[in-house]
């Protein structure tokens, strides 16, 4: 796989929670969890599933911080 973004970080999927169309795909990330929405359809052509190796990727025009 080839791909233009440069935050890619490899993990282990410690949860999917599919709801009606959207599914909540949580990472572990060598001991940080990242959560992803994505659609039902692509965690099913993905083959995505508890224990399974994935890449996370993070491409954002924009990351801002706010303190309190």
């Amino acid at each position: 796989m080839r791909l233009s973004a440069r935050n890619q970080i490899k993990g282990t999927v410690l949860e999917v929670k599919t709801g009606a169309t959207t599914s909540h795909v949580r990472v572990d990330i060598g001991g940080t969890v990242m959560t992803s929405s994505i659609t039902n359809e692509a965690v099913d052509d993905l083959g995505i599933k508890v224990g399974g190796k994935v890449i996370v990727v993070v491409k954002a025009s924009d990351v801002m911080i706010a303190v309190d």
